[in-house]
């Protein structure tokens, strides 16, 4: 399975004038992006396939990726999602008897644009101190001055609607293996497939909806619970599947995942912001507040909810222990549970994984 083939230029160029060479590990091209630096030590495979990372470059802090290969069983969605990749270094050679391909030929057969041989130490510590900066990867020979100006060009995130680049488009249905204890509706804004196999562990049926389906449709079908997936970009920017959302609002049990999270809190009147450099990897301390226990949680996000603007009724769940930053509510009159960190924990620890049991609970008639 020996594949030795990282070889070729590959310059990364920042907004703030940064410039770093590398070698390439994917394929020839140039993308383009937000750049985030997520601090796990493995996973990739979930990283790259994960849609919230649509319209981000990933840098890995970890020094060493790759060296698991790629399973393909452990893919969170059908494709990769992010824009670019970035390692310090990039394993050519697996050593893992489940691996089928090494990392490199997984990125030229999914088209993936990706640098080993990055100091991304440096461009970690440059975006803790800048906040996310946008960027491009190219293997093409361009003079420093142009690539600069290049990545100062890059569309901010904010601006790009990317929950209608990867959500899914056609309904499906999946059914538990056991008896069916409930019956969901999850509405698909990028959803990890991860999160599907979860509540299915539980005895819930799960029917996966577009992400302009609209709340009328969605109450017609009687469902016992809704959950808001996760996925990618700016919350602000989906003002049509908010006034969604606000329609499910006091009608039935609701469960907000990351962006489904922002979504719900915007759509009780609450408002979100951009973090620095947002929330990338599997070893973040969250407080349980209700339970008095820190959990470490896995996460991927840019964007949190603004706490102060929430109206009455809301209860602070979750609390980020790195900046304090909301990481969960409760509405307990309109039975809204709702998280900012990934539960499904892949990639990651398995702490928080009893946060579907309290959507589970929500939706026997009983406090989460």
């Amino acid at each position: 399975m020996a594949d030795r083939s990282i070889s070729g230029k590959i310059t990364l160029a920042l907004e703030d004038g940064t410039v770093m060479a590398g070698r390439s590990a994917g394929v020839p091209g140039t993308v383009m992006g937000e750049f985030v630096f997520n601090t796990a030590m493995s996973g990739y495979e979930e990283v790259l396939t994960d849609p919230s990372y649509a319209g981000q470059i990933v840098a890995m802090t970890a020094p060493l990726i790759g060296n698991t290969g790629i399973t393909r069983e452990d893919a969170e969605s059908g494709k990769v999602h992010l824009s670019g990749f970035v390692a310090r270094e990039i394993k050519d050679f697996p050593s893992n008897h489940r691996a089928k391909l090494s990392l490199p030929e997984y990125f030229r057969e999914e088209g993936v644009v990706a640098a080993s041989g990055i100091d991304t130490r440096s461009l970690t510590l440059r975006i803790r101190e800048r906040g996310s900066l946008r960027g491009i990867l190219t293997t093409e020979d361009r003079p420093p001055e142009e690539l600069i100006e290049a990545a100062r060009d890059v569309p901010s995130i904010s601006e790009t609607d990317y929950v209608r680049r990867v959500a899914s488009r056609t309904p499906r249905t999946l059914l538990p293996e056991g008896p069916t204890a409930h019956r969901v509706i999850l509405v698909d804004y990028g959803t990890k497939e991860s999160i599907i196999q979860n509540l299915l562990s539980l005895g819930v049926e799960v029917t996966v909806v577009p992400p302009d389906t609209k709340a009328r449709q969605i109450l017609e079908d009687r469902p016992d619970g809704v959950v808001l997936s996760n996925g990618p970009g700016d919350p602000a920017v989906l003002d049509d599947i908010v006034s969604e959302v606000r329609g499910l609002v006091g009608r039935l049990p609701l469960f907000g995942i990351c962006l489904g999270h922002q979504l719900l809190a915007r759509a009780v009147g609450g408002r979100t912001y951009k973090l620095p450099f947002g929330h990338h990897g599997v070893n973040h301390p969250v407080l349980d507040r209700l339970g008095g226990k820190v959990l470490i949680t896995s996460q991927n996000h840019n964007y949190a909810v603004d706490h102060e603007t929430l109206p009455s009724g809301a209860t602070k769940t979750f609390e980020s222990l790195y900046d304090h930053s909301l990481e969960g509510l409760w509405f307990r009159e309109s039975r809204i549970y709702s998280v900012q960190f990934h539960p499904e924990s892949a990639p990651g620890p398995h702490d928080a994984r009893n946060v579907f049991g309290a959507f589970f609970n929500m939706m026997a008639g009983k406090d989460p």
